[in-house]
């Protein structure tokens, strides 16, 4: 044995010795208690980064464990190929986003091969394949044939500079949450997944997943939103005598309807222009409401936001106490909760009362405690707590909490309202404008209008001879080979193919059953494989996947069950949440932020910029990014320490769960460590 520590040949000879061997390829043994280890699978963006490398490092070693303690470990590897980095990418580099994709799954692979990763290559997949895709689109057609898959015009979140919609659960603080630019509220025709048909199941269950860091759990609740309460029918008062037109609203407080003094919708509600048209309010209703559209008016943003409105130019009827309310459109309404539509009760809701103070609108006091002699007048604010009914009809002298149940019976029986469930949870829009996706296998026919592809004439394989346009903007609707189709019912050959694609993170909410049989060209997955391995035992990835990638994987393997294709409700039985990789950004003040190996430590203890040898600025610690160049090259550390070394860093530099600082002085403290190791053992 050589007395020098030589971590290259070392790793190699023995990295090659697995690979020949096979030594972590996995095989179903019903004999045997399996283990499926698995890490969110990454984006190819070219190179690993630190943050992958920790992340597969703690996968790495749990296998390693499962192994030596004689459980059959399937723990695979792939790429979550499909989506707008990679478009926007290859824009920018003046390639085809096919091409730029697979050098860099070729790059990354061999990347995660040299730090000598436990990965069964075999199941090795790709989400831009279209043999991964072909059964996403069969699923859809399964989905649009009960009704979960579905096509309407909404208003949704629309990203200029992506040029493409957004789910609500992409859109953070108002910003795209891939580009970091302002999003804006656009009205489109796009298809949707009913996630809402589950959201009940998905609550509930939220509170089965011990393995789940109970940080996710509480994120995935607050986001499904559960609000019970009544939804009422407003009668909108129509001097013409025209057709009868009501607005329904949702209130958790059906005891406070006395109160209600004014209405108010969100500016996207069908029925602000339609009411405002042809009124004096009707330019105002219009500036206000493409203004709000550019504006960020997620739940999180609106309630920072200083409450406006405008009243535009009718008025509905409170369906108890028969009073005349005028109806606005305001910031605070959102869409996304509720119907669009807010019974305002100013003297019971404090958002509700500053804007009644701000526009001059009436305020009735409906619930009061014995003590007090509430005057909506005189309000400094308003009264929340509980109390008796006053004010309110046939209910007065109620504790209000009794009055809840008698004014949702009084509304149910008169058919003037009823007891409901609403949910913040909105269904999942999976529509995308962008070129690569996976290709919505549907057809829009002049005379037949939406019809599904055959099941014999999937997959609906993405042109690769599309020649990508500028801004982002798809080229699929101009590219006539493939936009242009013959219709699968009337054999019309002016139809036309759907020209979005699918949302990625469709790709990534069922990969982790595929690798279970990844080679499989009879369905979606083996049955009798999936049920083996399923589920995931232990999932390890980032927490900001908490609402997207987790709620949606939950969503569609309920999906899966219902069609008998699975036995399990949830896919992943552990989640570890690792944290994040931090670093200490440099700032130059000609060349703005500095790599690491563009800071030079000088004998004076000053720290200079290699570049231009000015004062470099160390700032704070932060989350490693391309950005801010605060990012140390995986490259770097294992031509000078090693896989070894690099590997052990991560593991002992902080708890799994804890965000690890990174220190230079912690490598070369691991690299002595393992010196001293081979020295005994030599």
């Amino acid at each position: 044995m050589q007395n020098k520590y030589d971590p290259k040949s070392i790793e190699s000879k023995w990295q090659d010795m697995w690979e020949r061997s096979g030594l972590f390829k996995a095989y179903a043994d019903p004999e045997k208690e399996k283990y499926y280890l698995l890490e969110m699978f990454p984006y190819p963006s070219g190179n690993i980064h630190m943050g992958h490398v920790r992340n597969y490092t703690i996968g790495d070693v749990v296998a390693r464990y499962k192994r030596m303690r004689g459980f059959n470990v399937l723990h695979p590897m792939g790429w979550d190929a499909f989506g707008m980095p990679a478009e926007n990418a290859a824009i920018a580099h003046n390639s085809h986003p096919a091409t730029w994709t697979y050098q860099n799954i070729d790059n990354m692979r061999s990347q995660l091969k040299r730090i000598g990763f436990s990965y069964d290559w075999g199941r090795e997949l790709a989400t831009c394949k279209p043999d991964y895709y072909r059964w996403e689109q069969w699923l859809f057609l399964k989905m649009y044939e009960k009704g979960l898959a579905y096509r309407k015009e909404s208003f949704v979140n629309w990203c200029e500079p992506c040029q493409t919609v957004l789910a609500n659960e992409q859109v953070e603080a108002g910003m795209c949450w891939r580009c970091g630019k302002p999003v804006r509220q656009k009205n489109l025709s796009q298809w949707f997944f009913k996630i809402t048909d589950y959201a009940e199941d998905l609550l509930v269950h939220s509170d089965k997943l011990p393995g789940w860091p109970d940080k996710v759990t509480t994120m995935q609740k607050n986001w499904i939103g559960k609000s019970v309460g009544a939804e009422i029918e407003f009668l909108i008062d129509d001097p013409a005598g025209g057709r009868p037109q009501t607005i329904s609203v949702f209130t958790t407080r059906q005891d406070t309807v006395f109160g209600a003094t004014f209405m108010c919708l969100a500016p996207e509600h069908p029925l602000v222009l339609t009411l405002s048209r042809g009124t004096s309010e009707e330019a105002s209703v219009q500036t206000f409401v493409e203004r709000m559209s550019m504006q960020d008016r997620s739940a999180k943003t609106v309630e920072k936001f200083e409450k406006e409105g405008v009243f535009i130019g009718a008025h509905c009827i409170n369906p108890l106490s028969g009073a005349r309310l005028p109806i606005f459109t305001a910031n605070f309404a959102l869409m996304e909760y509720g119907t669009g539509a807010v019974m305002c009760v100013p003297a019971h809701d404090q958002r509700d009362f500053d804007f009644a103070r701000k526009y001059g609108l009436d305020i009735t006091v409906v619930v009061a405690a014995d003590e007090q002699n509430l005057n909506g007048a005189t309000m400094a604010e308003a009264y929340t707590g509980p109390g008796n009914m006053v004010n309110s009809g046939d209910f007065n002298g109620m504790d209000n909490a009794q009055a809840q149940e008698a004014i949702a019976n009084y509304l149910e029986v008169n058919q003037i309202g009823k007891r409901t469930v609403s949910y913040r949870l909105r269904d999942w829009g999976i529509s995308r404008q962008r070129y690569w996706g996976a290709p919505i296998p549907m057809v829009h026919c002049k005379i037949c209008g939406i019809v599904p592809v055959a099941e014999a004439d999937l997959p609906i394989v993405l042109p690769e001879d599309a020649n990508l346009l500028e801004g982002g903007r798809s080229p699929l609707p101009g590219l006539e080979p493939f936009a242009r189709t013959k219709c699968p019912k009337c054999g019309d050959h002016e139809a036309r193919r759907e020209t979005d694609t699918m949302d990625t993170f469709v790709e990534s909410s069922w990969y982790f059953e595929r690798y279970c049989s990844p080679h499989y060209h009879e369905g979606m997955f083996d049955k009798e494989a999936v049920d083996y391995w399923m589920p995931v035992d232990q999932y390890i990835g980032g927490v900001e996947h908490a609402i997207l990638h987790l709620l949606y994987s939950r969503f569609y393997t309920r999906v899966l069950k219902d069609m008998g294709l699975v036995t399990y409700k949830e896919p992943f039985t552990c989640l570890l949440t690792q944290g994040m990789v931090c670093k200490e950004t440099a700032v130059c003040p000609e060349h703005g932020f500095l790599l690491p190996e563009e800071v030079e430590h000088v004998d004076n203890g000053a720290v200079v910029c290699t570049r231009c040898e000015k004062a470099v600025t160390i700032g704070r610690v932060e989350k490693m990014s391309k950005s801010k160049k605060n990012v140390i090259d995986p490259n770097i550390l294992l031509n000078k320490y090693g896989a070894d070394t690099t590997r052990l860093f991560c593991l002992f530099a902080a708890p799994p769960e804890r965000d690890l600082e990174w220190s230079e002085q912690g490598v070369e403290g691991g690299f002595r460590f393992l010196n001293r190791v081979w020295r005994f053992a030599a």
